[in-house]
């Protein structure tokens, strides 16, 4: 089975070629990160009208790379949300446009359904990973989210926790910005984390006592460092300093999301645990909460750096899982025609 995914919900235009779920024939992303870099952040106007530019030649490029055609192909995987609502819209219609032309079912997918499912994805001639058993715990974390799941099969997931202010990637994103380091924030921070003293400031881990106590917070971590600049005399910090404060922000970004996931796990009693997201490309968190899980006897699973970030494989691929026998027969849906952007869209069972 062939399916062919789109993925637009952001700043990267994507689209893949995925095998029977989880062999990815072909990967292509188009990244919006120069056009947004001197913003800080991504611009959704700019973001649409890159897309509308984009979301052909790199539908091109993925059947191209597979070697297949729309022929080949079984059904038709996209992003319906949640996202920015006019990049989201640019995938939907060219999904829709290319079901209907050749009569292959459309697939509509939750974003973050396709982040869980990218550590079972493998390419051609790779050992296919064996992923984490259902159920498992899931730490979601990117520039738009953070929250933690229990999974219970491909695209099936509860929510465990979430963040009561800003994800952690976009405290990320945001203290790079404050320091006046670039964009992306993730991997400015990490690298130049690297040889700080990440005890050197002691910022405090945020605590609820409400019937949520799994929640995530990052906006007064943010404003700790702010605090923290200031009383440094409100010059940018440089060399050492630099690094010092860097490391102890990402630090504390991590020891909040490891403490939150096992926590979470221990409480589900699961024995495996998954990092999704694009902040689950960062080393210092994979190392942390490896370590930390282990001592309870619970194996991490991580995606591979390249599949963390969003794409459209991962998209096709949990399509893939999901669908039926009876929905690649029906064929392309009249109701399919009427499918519109959801900008909010809770993962539910």
């Amino acid at each position: 089975m062939l399916i062919l995914g789109i993925e637009s919900s952001c700043d990267e235009t994507a689209a893949a070629v995925v095998e029977d779920g989880r062999c990815v024939r072909s990967s292509r992303i188009a990244t919006q990160i120069e056009i947004h870099r001197r913003y800080g952040g991504v611009v959704p106007e700019l973001a649409s009208r890159t897309h509308v530019l984009d979301i052909v030649p790199v539908i091109e490029d993925a059947l191209r790379e597979a070697g297949v055609g729309f022929a080949d192909l079984d059904a038709i995987a996209v992003t319906q949300g949640p996202g920015l609502v006019g990049a989201l819209l640019v995938g939907l219609e060219a999904a829709k446009a290319v079901a209907y032309a050749r009569g292959l079912p459309l697939l509509p997918v939750h974003h973050l359904a396709g982040h869980l499912h990218a550590v079972y994805l493998h390419r051609p001639g790779e050992p296919a990973p064996a992923g984490p058993a259902w159920p498992h715990v899931a730490l979601c974390v990117s520039g738009g989210h953070t929250a933690l799941y229990r999974v219970d099969a491909p695209g099936r997931a509860e929510m465990l926790a979430t963040t009561r202010d800003d994800a952690a990637g976009e405290a990320f994103d945001k203290v790079a910005r404050m320091l006046g380091l670039g964009y992306p924030g993730g991997p400015v921070v990490e690298r130049g984390a690297v040889g700080g003293d990440a005890r050197r400031h002691k910022f405090t881990m945020p605590r609820f006592r409400d019937d949520a106590p799994l929640d995530f917070s990052f906006s007064g971590l943010k404003t700790a460092v702010l605090t923290t600049v200031q009383a440094l005399g409100g010059a940018l910090p440089e060399g050492d300093a630099l690094r010092d404060l860097l490391a102890s922000f990402q630090q504390a970004a991590v020891d909040q999301l490891v403490d939150r996931t096992v926590a979470a796990a221990r409480a589900v009693g699961v024995r495996d645990v998954q990092i999704a997201g694009g902040v689950a490309c960062n080393g210092v968190l994979r190392a942390t909460l490896r370590e930390a899980l282990s001592a309870h006897g619970i194996t991490l699973h991580v995606a591979v750096p390249r599949d963390c970030t969003d794409n459209a494989a991962m998209i096709a691929g949990v399509a893939g899982a999901m669908v039926t026998v009876e929905r690649l027969a029906a064929g392309p849906l009249a109701e399919d025609r009427a499918l519109n952007a959801r900008v909010t869209w809770g993962l539910s069972p």
